[in-house]
């Protein structure tokens, strides 16, 4: 495999299995969320975020740990066939399912970058114009000029109607990190097929 290929699958993998092995312990901070939710409910007056923040982090924990699953291998598999194969069927089936999954996630990933433009507040245009636009306006002239280029921040329906651009943003990274893995994946299965290893 060529020397950029190699880059990049060692750089994604690096990324993602730092990142994995951080996230995994907001498992914690969903236990304590939930804990203070049925302690406030069961002896003082019940908290109105704690369910949407319960939710909040299970997102960013699942969203942020799917990378990682996909690197380890801990994905559900429907496993009829699939373990009696060859080394190489194996590869060449991932290969072409990686495919798949990569035009999956291309449609997450334009998805995800719209909702969150939308949620800092931008209705019309491409939403990768504007969040690029926003990013080098923030970089060259400043936070107060980056801050004036958005609109009417997205809140929440509910009663605790929490600001929604840091959940989407942290869906957005993660749906970004699953197809670079992916992208990875493809790599790897391809050195397989060929006999190599990355």
């Amino acid at each position: 495999m060529p020397r950029l290929i190699r880059a990049y699958v060692r750089w994604v993998d690096a990324i993602n299995y730092r990142l994995g092995r951080i996230v995994m312990y907001g498992i914690f901070v969903m236990v304590g969320i939930l804990m203070w939710s049925s302690i406030s409910k069961t002896f003082f007056l019940p908290s109105l975020w704690t369910l949407e923040m319960a939710q909040f982090a299970m997102v960013a924990y699942y969203i942020l740990g799917g990378p990682y699953s996909i690197q380890m291998g801990s994905n559900v598999r429907m496993d009829l066939f699939y373990h009696n194969w060859s080394d190489r069927k194996k590869a060449q089936f991932d290969a072409a399912t990686v495919v798949v999954l990569a035009f999956y996630l291309g449609v997450l990933l334009y998805g995800a970058v719209d909702s969150f433009a939308y949620s800092l507040g931008h209705f019309r245009g491409t939403p990768f114009a504007f969040l690029w636009e926003l990013i080098t306006t923030f970089f060259t002239a400043g936070p107060t000029a980056a801050g004036e280029l958005l609109g009417y921040l997205e809140r929440s329906p509910t009663a605790w109607r929490p600001i929604l651009w840091p959940i989407k943003m942290i869906m957005t990274l993660g749906i970004l990190l699953m197809l670079l893995q992916a992208l990875s994946e493809f790599f790897k299965d391809i050195a397989r097929i060929r006999g190599q290893e990355i």
